[in-house]
């Protein structure tokens, strides 16, 4: 911080409460000079020969024989005035970047020009404020704070300007050529680090960070921090990602923690102001530089201070371009009335359908994928954004007033190419049917028939197996798919078992024939004959047992839930090959129990001939 004394001689003034009285032996005082509550007591000859107002004030008091002259409206106050007085008398003044700005308006207003005496105090504030204040960092921002309560004085002699100039050109220069001292609280490797001016950094100590002017200007009033923040970006070297790193610890200062402070009616108004003004300064990449979740952040607050709708679609534009960044955490936004959800559901619909529209007019652009993994590859914020989805569903499955409907728009509004598992619906929708238990049959069935059971991990079909709230049918679907899973993997099992016997038997041959080559009829090896008279079904077995202890390739489905779904189908199957199933009856059968008749018909045929029908 800088300061400047002008004169040399002593202080001569004296502070009697509620008036200030030059004191000297030689003259007594001749004008009394009232400002706001204060009276001065002061010679007129030192005033007079250095403000050309207070000449012009008293003549005109001289003409109506008075010696007191009130200053109405005077910049600065008292304080103000007692600076330029003091000066008039040739006393030493202080400056610094809490009272200059009243001192310089206070001597445009006494008219102290270089018209009136060579060097005099507006003459030399400018010199101060030019050479001292303007080249500083900190007392720029001081001076610009302290402009506020002095307007339109500081508007019309242009400190407001320079100020928000000195400020805006700082932050553009290259980080590397900082040498005075700025706070950084954020991201520090040295707590509490504050740099000191001309200070060389150490080389454990990171360099100066883009971003070091931040949280300095943060002090600011919103309307000065709006102009300044214009003018950094107008200035065109400010990188957009610093930009949304300066609105979020902006915003993070200044907006309340919570809900009630913010819709409180003492600052309700600041509060939505604040936030448009942050809104309107967001980066002109539509917020892409910005963070997903304070992007969020801002749309929450806009909705309970009641925003205007372009700020709200703005926020929602540049939401909907990242919406894989976001959290389920950040998606959770308190509905307002007349909404009957705990959260605002239809606005992350919204959401949705504009990332998805978004994503899927970019994916026609592109060469379709050739495999799995190029999808995944090529679509990752398509994969995210259905996980996070299927999170925000668990979340709002809690609550009684999500109607089916609105729970099932969500749930259709994700693609079944953005799930390549299904876990995460199935825990959403066993959440939904507890927490909605007075759904009818119909609804269930159609709520689970979203969710594809082929999609589900070993865990998730077998929790999903004896789930009671589940409709039968589609635990039927679990039990039977999770079957022919294991049946599948045992297959791949038994071939790789059967090319190492193969492999063996070739080995054996050879030997034999080599040992013993004048017996043409020599019986096989035991092994072989053994290999061959397996019955398949005791050769699952036997892989099954085996591969639990060597714990490789994929093993059957366990016997209890094998005795379910064998009580189920037992249970659903006649001869004629009529469904007696009150849960899939109907003049058309569905898929899986048509596979599941087809695949028993060779099985049962024997059994037929034994019994009459399966009861």
């Amino acid at each position: 911080m800088k300061f400047m004394k002008l004169g040399s001689k002593p202080d001569t003034f004296q502070d009697q409460g509620k008036s200030i009285r030059y004191v000297s032996s030689e003259l007594a005082t001749d004008v009394t000079i009232i400002v706001g509550e204060l009276i001065f007591y002061l010679h007129k000859f030192p005033l007079l020969s250095m403000s050309n107002r207070l000449q012009k004030l008293v003549s005109k008091a001289n003409e109506q024989n008075s010696d007191v002259i009130q200053l109405v409206d005077f910049p600065g106050g008292p304080k103000a005035f007692e600076i330029c007085a003091k000066f008039c008398y040739g006393m030493t003044v202080t400056l610094n970047p809490y009272n200059v700005v009243a001192a310089r308006c206070a001597a445009e207003y006494l008219e102290m020009t270089e018209e009136v005496d060579r060097g005099n105090l507006i003459f030399k504030i400018e010199v101060f404020l030019n050479s001292s204040v303007f080249r500083s960092w900190k007392d720029s921002i001081i001076v610009l704070q302290t402009t506020k309560s002095l307007r339109p004085w500081s508007e019309d002699l242009k400190v407001v300007g320079r100020c928000i100039d000195s400020i805006a050109s700082k932050t553009s220069m290259d980080p590397s050529s900082i040498t005075w001292s700025y706070t950084y609280n954020r991201k520090v490797t040295v707590s509490n680090k504050i740099t000191e001016v001309g200070m060389k950094f150490p080389g454990k100590l990171e360099s100066v960070p883009k971003d070091w002017w931040v949280e300095d200007i943060c002090e600011l009033e919103i309307d000065l921090y709006k102009r300044v923040m214009v003018a950094i970006k107008s200035k065109g070297r400010m990188d957009g990602s610093v930009i949304g790193e300066a609105l979020r610890t902006y915003a993070m200062r200044w907006l309340p923690d919570s809900i009630e402070a913010l819709v409180s009616e003492a600052h309700s108004i600041r509060n939505k102001s604040l936030l448009e003004t942050i809104i309107c300064l967001l980066p002109s990449d539509k917020g892409v530089t910005c963070s997903c979740s304070f992007l969020l952040k801002l749309l929450k607050v806009a909705i309970l201070v009641g925003a205007d709708d372009s700020s709200r679609d703005e926020l929602v534009k540049s939401i909907s371009l990242k919406l894989d960044e976001a959290s389920v955490n950040d998606l959770l936004i308190p509905a307002r009335s007349p909404q009957t959800t705990v959260y605002d559901v239809e606005l992350v619909k919204c959401l949705v359908n504009r990332f998805m529209a978004r994503e899927r007019s970019s994916r026609d652009k592109n060469i379709p994928p050739k495999s799995t993994n190029d999808f995944i590859l090529g679509h990752a914020s398509w994969l995210k954004v259905g996980k996070l989805i299927d999170g925000y569903l668990a979340e709002i499955a809690h609550d009684p007033n999500v109607s089916l409907s609105i729970f099932i728009e969500l749930l259709q509004s994700i693609p079944d190419s953005a799930r390549l598992i299904h876990d995460a619906l199935y825990e959403a929708i066993d959440i939904y049917l507890q927490e909605h238990a007075s759904l009818i049959k119909a609804e269930k069935k159609h709520l689970c028939s979203l969710m594809d059971v082929r999609k589900l991990t070993m865990d998730a079909s077998m929790h999903a197996a004896q789930n009671e709230r589940l409709p039968l049918r589609t635990v039927v679907q679990v039990l039977f798919f999770e079957q022919i899973r294991a049946a599948a993997g045992v297959q791949t099992l038994n071939h790789r078992n059967t090319d190492a016997v193969d492999s063996t038997r070739m080995t054996e041959k050879e030997y034999w024939q080599k040992t013993l080559p004048e017996k043409q009829n020599v019986s096989k090896p035991s092994s072989e004959v053994k290999i061959k008279g397996e019955d398949p079904q005791k050769n699952m077995k036997l892989v099954k047992k085996g591969s639990k202890n060597r714990n490789s390739g994929p093993q059957l489905m366990p016997s209890r839930s094998r005795r379910i779904f064998d009580k189920l189908f037992i249970g659903k199957v006649s001869v004629n090959g009529e469904n007696q199933s009150s849960e899939t009856s109907g003049s058309s059968q569905s898929p899986t129990l048509r596979i599941i008749q087809g695949e028993m018909k060779s099985s049962c045929a024997s059994s037929r001939n034994r019994r009459n029908s399966i009861s």
